[in-house]
């Protein structure tokens, strides 16, 4: 379409276009609630007989223009903010499962949502089944029961570094009827559309390199709009069958494709949970979002500079980082990443857990936080921090050694980091 935005373009100007007098940058709606001059007006807003506003909680105009802006660098029909990343993983999945049901997802994922999975879903009565990123399509095939409901998965992983083959998982995914989730938090849509390789719906941490300054803590949804949910009505009920708390409203028949899953997720879920955005956190993201695709290419080059470093020194005993041409994750990297992947770099020191720990005292450049995918350079022990509740085979599953370290290039001088890193190895 010659009119198409090149994505550059959407992250200025996507998803809001003011009006003759109106405010350039979009507006902070700072209010809980909004007024109507009826209350059949306000009846046809709860019966989703008319698109409004009634309550923050539920939906505020400054998210939706944010939400509107991801839509389109994603690709997607429609789209959601929420208050978190881990917000939207879980929405994402209790979307379409519920108690007795299963969810297949790469087991190399960010140790908040493994634990999210593993340990609090289950107890709301979903089964999980974990299996590597780097499964065959016969082992992914053999993961799936007759009541799984989705598969899950990040393009990159959080910290592993491992690259996911998106168009073998929607392959697979939809060979059973089911949707593929992808949470694309360090690739952004700078760097990979995971829509355009198959996945039905993609989740962020907006917290990261969407904010990537450090100030907002958020999450989206996003609907690419084209799993058929009436098309397996039998999996998917909260969809495709009648939801007495909206008047017997059928979400897959009003919205069809392209709005369905969205509109119960706010309608039922937001309703529920109130796992709302602040419309001034909206602000920021939206901020972030202006300078992704410029602040997205240094950090993807300091990194291929950082990690070339790490790979020629003694004392690393491996780097990953899907850029090097000897990484296990490379081709795929070049298939779904080709104009770079992130800035962050998984690494394992030669040594023990010890060895990691000292590393981490002698850097000076690079911060210890647990936040990543920054403007600002940080660092951090998985094993030790994000991932510390896991066992050390499950470290070993998610490809967590002890000595790993995830090192998060920021927008800096790379050769400032590069100098820092060589100090803190030389006192190993």
């Amino acid at each position: 379409m010659a009119n198409k935005k090149r994505i550059e373009t959407v992250c200025v100007q996507g998803g809001y276009t003011p009006k003759n007098g109106e405010p350039r940058q979009i507006p902070i709606y700072q209010s809980t609630t909004f007024k109507y001059d009826t209350s059949e007006d306000m009846g046809k807003l709860f019966d989703l007989e008319a698109s409004g506003y009634f309550y923050t909680r539920l939906q505020n105009p400054t998210n939706d223009l944010v939400a509107a802006k991801l839509c389109e660098l994603e690709g997607g029909t429609a789209a959601m903010l929420t208050s978190s990343g881990q917000a939207a993983n879980f929405f994402s999945i209790f979307n379409v499962a519920t108690a007795g049901d299963h969810v297949v997802a790469s087991s190399a994922i960010y140790g908040g949502t493994f634990n999210l999975f593993n340990v609090t879903m289950r107890k709301m009565g979903i089964d999980f089944t974990f299996v590597s990123p780097d499964v065959t399509e016969e082992e992914l095939n053999a993961a799936f029961k007759p009541n799984t409901k989705a598969l899950f998965g990040e393009t990159i992983a959080n910290p592993a570094c491992s690259v996911l083959d998106i168009e073998l998982f929607a392959k697979v995914a939809h060979s059973h009827g089911v949707p593929l989730i992808i949470d694309n938090t360090f690739a952004t849509p700078v760097n990979c559309r995971p829509i355009e390789w198959g996945a039905d719906i993609v989740t962020h941490s907006t917290t990261k390199y969407i904010d990537g300054h450090g100030v907002s803590v958020g999450g989206a949804i996003i609907d690419g709009g084209k799993f058929d949910w009436l098309a397996h009505a039998d999996k998917f009920p909260g969809l495709t069958t009648p939801d007495d708390s909206y008047h017997g409203i059928v979400y897959a028949e009003k919205f069809g494709k392209e709005g369905a899953f969205i509109t119960k997720a706010t309608a039922q879920l937001m309703r529920d949970f109130g796992s709302i955005q602040s419309p001034q956190h909206a602000f920021y993201i939206n901020l972030g979002l202006e300078s992704l695709h410029v602040r997205m290419k240094r950090h993807c080059e300091n990194a291929q500079k950082v990690a070339e470093f790490l790979e020629k020194s003694d004392k690393v005993e491996w780097v990953r980082y899907c850029g090097l041409k000897n990484d296990k994750y490379y081709a795929l990297g070049q298939k779904y990443l080709p104009n770079g992947s992130c800035g962050v770099i998984s690494f394992a020191l030669k040594g023990d857990r010890k060895t990691a720990e000292t590393f981490m005292k002698n850097l000076k450049v690079a911060a210890i936080e647990t936040h990543v995918a920054d403007a600002r350079t940080c660092c951090l022990h998985p094993a030790n921090a994000t991932h510390r509740q896991l066992t050390d085979a499950q470290l070993e599953a998610a490809g967590i050694p002890p000595t790993l370290i995830r090192y998060s290039c920021g927008i800096e001088n790379a050769e400032d980091l590069i100098a820092d890193i060589a100090d803190a190895l030389n006192k190993i």
